[in-house]
Parts: structure tokens; C-alpha cells; sequence
């Protein structure tokens, strides 16, 4: 057996202060090419946060008061059109946001973990599958020895 560790499961709780906070958005931005892209990305990277979400919560809690007076909108239908849709559309994508970078570990230790168990089995060369053909072959050489 090798000394060679194999990562663990990816817990998504570690990784959520990158996915929810705002540091790291010029590097973002500076990535892509285009006016119209560093645009889309910079708004998606802005909205999709939680202090937009909070922000949003404000601006749609000073809105309940005149939706609760008498001819106002009222109570469902402010929270249907203005408290849910605010609110929650930066805290999905900020969901979203969080699965996409534990997916992203998940699938990069899972690669890890591949190329560890192939260096394990040295396909490459005359150890690992070699070995074990070999003595599969003795084996066989041996039970039709014993059935003769």
C-alpha cells in the first residue's frame, strides 16, 4: 500500500465565501474579452451576491408600507411580485454559485483520485495489470494441472 493520500469528500461550506463575496471580480472581469462581456460578468458577479441580496431585501421591505395601505397592491401581492422576485433571484444564483464550486472540487478530486489509482496500478509499465495477468496465468496453469 502506498503512502500516498487520497482526498476526502468536498463539503460545499469550505468553499461558500468565495462563491457568495465580491472579492476576486476584477480578476473576473479582466478574463473575459469584449466591453459587452466584462459588462454581463461584472453585473452577474454583482447581483449574484449576498450583499445584493440584502440590499434588494431593503428596497423591498420600503415598499411594504404603501402595499399595505388601503388601495395599495396588497400583502400577497408584494410578496409575489416584489419582495420574492428581488430577493430571491440573488440568493438562487448565489446557490448556484456555491453547488457549481463544490462540483468543481468534487470533480477535481475525483480526477485526483483517478490519476492516483492509475499510478497505483503502473499501467505504463511491467508492474500494476502485468503482475496481475501473470499470476491470473499461474493460477490457470495450476487448476489445469490439478484437473489432469
Amino acid at each position: 500500500m502506498s503512502d500516498i493520500p487520497i482526498p476526502g469528500p468536498v463539503k460545499s461550506h469550505h468553499h461558500i465565501g468565495q462563491a457568495i463575496g465580491l472579492r476576486g471580480l476584477r480578476g473576473e472581469v479582466q478574463r473575459v474579452d469584449g466591453v459587452n462581456a466584462k459588462i454581463a460578468v461584472f453585473l452577474t458577479n454583482l447581483v449574484g451576491s449576498m450583499w445584493c441580496a440584502y440590499v434588494f431585501a431593503v428596497i423591498a421591505l420600503i415598499g411594504l408600507p404603501p402595499a399595505l395601505r388601503p388601495g395599495g397592491e396588497g400583502i400577497i401581492a408584494w410578496i409575489a411580485q416584489t419582495f420574492l422576485q428581488l430577493v430571491l433571484l440573488s440568493v438562487i444564483m448565489v446557490g448556484q454559485n456555491v453547488q457549481s464550486t463544490a462540483s468543481d472540487l468534487r470533480a477535481q478530486h475525483t480526477y485526483d483520485g483517478t490519476v492516483t489509482i492509475l499510478d497505483r496500478l503502473d499501467i505504463h509499465s511491467e508492474g500494476g495489470l502485468k503482475d496481475l495477468a501473470d499470476r491470473i496465468d499461474q493460477l490457470e496453469a495450476l487448476v489445469k494441472q490439478l484437473g489432469k
